[in-house]
């Protein structure tokens, strides 16, 4: 999940090298944080959410087979 998600951000925003991604895993929840560059952050979110929200459909349906419950944050 970690790549997806870095993979997907790369594209998105103009410093693909400031573009972190860490994976925080628990009982029954992965916590996938994402950060980039201040800049870019207008990019990752789009206008009302809709990019962050295309980028956790895309995980949460990458993840339908496992039995964990997936959180996508950007920081």
């Amino acid at each position: 999940m970690k790549e997806l998600v870095e993979s997907i951000a790369k594209a998105l925003v103009d410093h693909p090298d400031d573009v972190h991604v860490t994976e925080t895993n628990h009982e029954q929840t992965l916590t996938i944080k994402l950060s980039v560059n201040p800049a870019d952050m207008g990019k990752v979110i789009g206008k009302q959410g809709r990019i962050a929200k295309a980028i956790r459909s895309v995980v949460y349906a990458a993840a339908a087979n496992q039995k964990k419950r997936i959180n996508v944050e950007i920081v």
